[in-house]
């Protein structure tokens, strides 16, 4: 066959295998029309190198747009390192090509590296000449500022979205790190350690997960269905976690780096700044493969169940249940007086300080319900996998010794008078001479009975004098272990009571709120949630 037929023939075959990736670009098959793409973009390169080939611009244009459609095909199925190699070469071809700068933008605010992103949309803003796409570029543009400057920045503010009801569009949110770092941490393996001194109710993070899984339990009387159900939800969940770190050299570090369970002591302290999406530091990340095994046990350590921030803030009830992997949050410890709480909306998990906290100290959630007496909240820590040798647990360990405790904590089973278990217990701490935050965590212990004393005006004109005041409760339980939603419940129950209150009761429960909800919220939306 003569050299020119020979070409030609291999033009009409090209020009074949290209119509075929765009059809099936266009159904929506992307999986295969990568594929096709793949040969079109082999078949372009083998003819451009062939030395007895003319240099061909049309041909070139070709491969660039080939480039850039197995790019989009790609982020489709969040093959992001994928996706971003491409935009690269179609890049080296044409570098102002809009629909490849386009592409590269949104992939790159996929990955939450909005200044980059931005570059991108502000590139192709410069040669962009068609109206038809100016709109949607323009609100690339903007959504990538208002990113940058809010992972910045930390200036969240949810105040429309709590007014409205949370209904609607959720905010948008962006990564955020504030005064932090990871450390070796004294509870256990590493932890978050404040970098200064924080106020409460200040933002410590926002993360966004790595992957999720949410669904409706069924609520049936057969166990078995329950539990099939769960085992579902978690096999998705780990599926969609090895997907991601198939995916992404920079997630498969990320999920890398986070403990098993086993030789905490010996773990490398990560520098925080890696965890910073933009920090660009994923060059030396390994390509092997994660153990599944190794998989299953990180997962099984550092996953988060989830609940989500309308179903708190709004008393919404339900079957909701969701689990997730959030890699900054699971350097976050457990303590039974914690200095952090956390809430969830959309992907990211947010995470403020619910009291004061100083320079140097770790950073602690509580991972179950706090507000629980010391015998409770020992089972649970077990069923976690681990005993908590808090500062409180070791107080109240030493305390429950005593003979006087062990008939308080038996009465407190057993439902005997709410009054008489609030009084023996000051009475019991008057004699064991307890003071400042030890009478806090004992008094988070029985909350229960002295929130069913407080909120009651029968019980409050009973026994009033012989039970100290509200206040004077509340505010030695916070400093000992955060703001809780159940005590500003009954601060605001107290408030009625009382007629109302005045500023000074308004302000009192506006800080209580802050400790609660965070500083991610003005005033008025603050005053919606508490009345």
């Amino acid at each position: 066959m003569k050299e020119p037929e020979h070409q030609q023939n291999t033009e009409e075959m090209m020009q074949q295998v290209r119509l075929k990736a765009n059809e099936l670009l266009l159904r929506e098959e992307w999986e295969q029309s990568i594929q096709t793409y793949t040969h079109f973009i082999s078949l372009c390169q083998t003819h451009i190198s062939n030395p007895k080939t003319r240099p061909d611009q049309k041909l070139q244009k070709s491969l660039c747009l080939a480039f850039s459609n197995r790019a989009e095909a790609r982020l489709k199925t969040r093959d992001f390192d994928g996706s971003l190699k491409d935009c690269d070469e179609a890049l080296k071809i044409e570098n102002t090509h809009f629909k490849t700068l386009m592409c590269k933008g949104k992939i790159l605010l996929n990955l939450d590296r909005y200044s980059m992103a931005l570059n991108c949309f502000k590139i192709a803003n410069l040669d962009h000449l068609c109206n038809a796409d100016s709109e949607t570029l323009n609100g690339y543009l903007e959504k990538c500022k208002k990113l940058e400057f809010l992972s910045r920045s930390g200036a969240f503010d949810f105040s429309n979205w709590v007014l409205n009801g949370f209904k609607g569009k959720i905010p948008e949110l962006a990564e955020y790190i504030g005064a932090v770092e990871i450390k070796k941490s004294e509870i256990s393996g590493r932890g978050l350690v404040a970098t200064k001194n924080i106020d409460y109710g200040s933002l410590l993070l926002v993360t966004k997960a790595i992957a999720t899984e949410r669904g409706i339990l069924p609520q049936s009387k057969t166990e078995d269905l329950g539990e099939n159900a769960q085992m579902v939800m978690w096999k998705n969940f780990v599926d969609k976690v090895v997907e991601s770190t198939s995916n992404c050299k920079r997630t498969h570090a990320l999920i890398s780096m986070l403990s098993v369970g086993e030789n905490e002591e010996s773990l490398e302290v990560p520098d925080i700044s890696v965890l910073r999406p933009e920090s660009g530091q994923d060059c030396s990340f390994s390509n092997e493969k994660i153990d599944m095994g190794v998989m299953l046990n990180i997962l099984d350590v550092n996953s988060l169940v989830e609940e989500t921030f309308a179903a708190k803030f709004s008393g919404k009830k339900g079957d909701y249940h969701g689990v997730g992997i959030w890699v900054l949050a699971s350097f976050v410890n457990h303590s039974c007086n914690p200095n952090a709480k956390r809430f969830h909306i959309g992907d990211h998990v947010i995470v403020h300080a619910s009291r004061d906290i100083k320079e140097g100290e770790e950073i602690t959630l509580g991972y179950f319900d706090v507000f629980s007496p010391l015998k409770t909240r020992k089972e649970m820590a077990k069923n976690w996998g681990f005993d908590c040798h808090c500062k409180r647990c070791k107080f109240e360990t030493d305390i429950s010794l005593k003979h006087e405790m062990g008939e308080i904590e038996m009465g407190y089973e057993l439902g005997v008078d709410v009054c008489t278990t609030v009084y023996k217990l000051e009475e019991s701490m008057k004699r064991w001479m307890v003071r400042g935050k030890m009478k806090g965590y004992l008094r988070a212990s029985f909350w229960k009975v002295y929130s069913e004393v407080f909120v009651s005006e029968k019980l409050m004109m009973k026994w009033g004098r012989r039970v100290p005041p509200m206040e004077v409760v509340v505010d030695s339980v916070v400093e000992a272990v955060g703001g809780d939603e159940r005590v500003l419940r009954v601060v605001i129950e107290g408030v009625k009571r009382i007629g109302g209150g005045g500023l000074a009761e308004m302000e009192k429960m506006m800080k209580l709120g802050r400790g609660v909800y965070g500083k991610v919220m003005k005033k008025q939306a603050l005053r919606s949630i508490l009345s």
